[in-house]
């Protein structure tokens, strides 16, 4: 193991932003919809909770709820249970990885796929994953639990999805020491620039514009937004502070797979990451300010 000391600064959250596109990249894909209209879930946030919450098991909404963070619980409590009664987790969970396979050879066509590349960096990440730690991160724990596709990049995917939610429940403890409850965590992240944009929340996460605005007011209260809607210093502030934070939790796989590795897997997923952006893996619509 390689001593964090050896590692540049940021060099685990630099790797993580071009891992974790990779694994997001089903989210937004026509292929994740239609397997999970085969299985009778043809709303699109009934999929996602059952796709992203099926490692978990048939759990109810309140689980969803915890483990989601950022979305409102009533959303949430429209489809789950009920996504249960319609499929189950296995048969979702088998649905999600035919949409990955089919999506990412869309996105970045069989060479890329098949590539020798693909298979490293498959190697690394798995190799990076080995270090996480199951402990109060029950995402990560979840999919933990699962096989690893034989496929290199259905594994590269898999092991991308753990570095994501190894890093998000370390984050999820960040937010709630920093006392933000999951659309305080929205509005801010977005008034960083790095977010959703307030209209691709208010789309997705089941909050109203009265639910964003009674947020914005409670940051107001302490000082960590202004009345333009944008972050005071102290708001900047706490939003470094809590990727700070969520470095030192998620600190072990980076360490683990050394400085050298880091910065291999950074450059292999930089260009898998890349080629799918262009492909139009994403909505730009959601994103930013």
């Amino acid at each position: 193991m390689t001593s964090s000391s050896a590692l540049p600064e940021k060099a685990g959250r630099t790797c993580h932003n071009v891992v974790n596109p990779f694994h997001s990249t089903h989210y937004f894909a026509p292929e994740l919809s239609e397997e999970m209209a085969k299985l009778g879930l043809d709303n699109r946030s009934a999929g996602y909770f059952a796709c992203r919450g099926a490692a978990m098991g048939a759990v109810g909404p309140g689980t969803i709820t915890a483990t989601f963070y950022n979305f409102k619980h009533e959303l949430i409590a429209q489809h789950v249970p009920h996504v249960w009664t319609v499929t189950t987790p296995q048969d979702v969970l088998d649905a999600r990885l035919r949409a990955t396979d089919a999506t990412l050879r869309r996105l970045l066509g069989p060479e890329a796929v098949e590539s020798p590349e693909m298979a490293e960096a498959a190697e690394l990440a798995l190799r990076a994953a080995e270090a996480c730690t199951r402990r109060a991160r029950p995402l990560y724990a979840a999919h933990a639990d699962l096989p690893v596709p034989e496929a290199p990049h259905l594994a590269y995917w898999h092991a991308a999805t753990l570095l994501r939610e190894h890093r998000g429940d370390g984050h999820l403890i960040a937010l709630l020491d920093a006392e933000l409850d999951g659309l305080e965590a929205l509005v801010t992240h977005t008034a960083s620039g790095r977010g959703m944009s307030h209209k691709g929340v208010l789309a997705t996460r089941g909050w109203s514009e009265e639910d964003w605005q009674d947020a914005q007011e409670r940051l107001r209260s302490r000082g960590l937004l202004d009345e333009a809607g944008e972050l005071t210093e102290a708001g900047i502030l706490l939003r470094k502070e809590l990727e700070r934070k969520t470095d030192r939790l998620d600190r072990a796989p980076y360490e683990h797979l050394g400085s050298e590795g880091v910065a291999r897997l950074t450059e292999l997923a930089t260009g898998f990451t890349t080629a799918a952006m262009n492909a139009g893996a994403f909505p730009a619509a959601l994103f930013g300010k």
